[in-house]
């Protein structure tokens, strides 16, 4: 059963994106046409080109839909550790991506299927570009607020210590998250500004 038909009271549109969801989360953007989404969502095709005027379109409203998703998790794992120290915060990214690693509707990481998938040229490949970057300018964002240093070399080096979770949890591993956590603070130590230590040089 299609999202589109869990979902009858959504309007033509929203049909149309939970199915275009659902196929190209599981199966990729090129192994799904639009016949097919039109008539999973049970729609007629001029209904389809009325919404979104080509594929291209169709898919970058997907895309779109899961950077929302994903931008809100993150935000709401913030919202969790606002009163805690900023390197909690930091840290909550793992927690997000355990909690999505353990879910039966885990579905990898969209946005490097999809720039794998249509290469960087493609608009996909373009969104898909700039929502990592997004990513990384909140990691760098919250590095800054903990006073870390070089935060441009940190969040790259965060990004990559996600991305190799998001890898290993698809091949099987639940626990990759909190092993990446692990890393993850080794790093924060690595990147702490140094402390100004005391002049213990004696005065004559």
């Amino acid at each position: 059963m299609s999202a589109a038909d869990r979902r009858p009271d959504r309007g033509p549109r929203e049909r149309l994106l939970d199915t275009a969801y659902e196929l190209f989360s599981r199966r990729g953007i090129r192994g799904v046409g639009v016949e097919e989404v039109i008539e999973r969502a049970g729609v007629a095709k001029a209904t389809l080109y009325r919404h979104f005027a080509s594929k291209d379109d169709l898919v970058l409203a997907f895309l779109e839909r899961r950077h929302q998703h994903w931008t809100d998790d993150i935000h709401e794992a913030q919202t969790r550790h606002s009163n805690g120290r900023p390197e909690d915060r930091l840290l909550a990214i793992f927690d997000v991506l355990d909690e999505r690693f353990r879910s039966q509707e885990f579905d990898a990481y969209l946005f490097f299927n999809a720039l794998l998938e249509m290469g960087a040229e493609h608009p996909a490949g373009r969104a898909s570009v700039r929502h990592l970057e997004h990513i990384r300018s909140i990691v760098r964002q919250l590095a800054d607020d903990a006073g870390l240093r070089d935060t441009d070399n940190f969040a790259r080096s965060w990004h990559i210590l996600m991305k190799g979770s998001i890898i290993a949890a698809a091949e099987g591993d639940l626990a990759a998250a909190p092993h990446a956590k692990a890393m993850a603070r080794s790093l924060i130590d690595r990147h702490r500004q140094p402390t100004s230590q005391p002049d213990t040089r004696s005065t004559p």
